[in-house]
């Protein structure tokens, strides 16, 4: 069934894929920080899904961890089928506060590392005439939340003109636009969503369900569920006062 990489593993939407992956029948390499997380993680997978887990520690945050994940999704000895680049992380806090070294080390984990990992694998995949990217934008790459919706509107307009320059070759590459998702993810980054209405959320198995399946139809870009499709359309015609005013009372990611 072929083998997936999956960045930021450990936890939330990365683990999720894991999971889904590992019930169609592929085996997985597993990249995150936290090694325990990982070896645990990889134990479960393959004593309950039955497939192969490779554990990759790396901090896509620093060229040397960026360069092991490349290195590898170049081995065609253990050829990858599917990248999906999943890590990132939100400061929860205005781009002026805090240190910009956090800024910094944000831009190399959710834009660099999501340029050279595509660029790695795609090269592979070209290479051998299939294989799939897929990049986990958000619904915020199309608002004006700072720089976390700017990374995140990197992503997306980056999938859909590397999809275009693929077209033809066996290769695809699909974006996907979560919303609010239930995963701990604004826990860890101490985003206050106190304030966010019950009906926001979303799980991440619809949001892993819905990519996956768009990944398997060569759809270049997803929305999950009904409620956030709607207001992606929404965002994309109203006036970018509104939208702006309207986002500016959301919690910082």
């Amino acid at each position: 069934m072929g083998t997936a990489l999956v960045t930021g593993a450990s936890a939330g939407l990365g683990e999720e894929y894991c999971w889904q992956l590992a019930e169609a029948g592929h085996d997985v390499v597993l990249v995150a920080r936290r090694e325990d997380k990982l070896t645990a993680l990889a134990h479960d997978l393959e004593q309950i899904g039955g497939v192969n887990a490779e554990v990759l520690v790396s901090d896509l945050g620093i060229q040397q961890g960026r360069d092991a994940v490349a290195q590898r999704l170049r081995d065609e000895k253990k050829p990858i089928g599917l990248l999906v680049n999943n890590a990132g992380f939100g400061r929860g806090r205005p781009f002026l506060d805090g240190d910009f070294s956090e800024e910094l080390y944000g831009l190399d984990v959710m834009v660099r590392a999501v340029m050279e990992l595509s660029h790695a694998a795609g090269t592979a995949m070209v290479g051998r005439g299939r294989g799939a990217i897929l990049n986990v934008s958000s619904v915020a790459s199309d608002t004006g939340m700072g720089t976390y919706s700017a990374h995140k509107a990197w992503v997306k307009a980056f999938s859909e003109g590397l999809a275009e320059e693929l077209r033809g070759t066996g290769v695809t590459v699909t974006a996907v636009m979560p919303g609010m998702v239930n995963t701990g993810f604004h826990d860890r980054t101490a985003v206050d969503v106190s304030q966010i209405a019950p009906v926001s959320w979303i799980t991440a198995e619809q949001v892993v369900t819905e990519s996956l399946a768009a990944v398997r139809r060569g759809q270049v870009l997803v929305t999950p569920s009904v409620r956030y499709k709607l207001t992606s359309t929404v965002v994309k015609y109203a006036p970018r006062w509104a939208v702006r005013a309207v986002t500016r009372r959301i919690p910082h990611m």
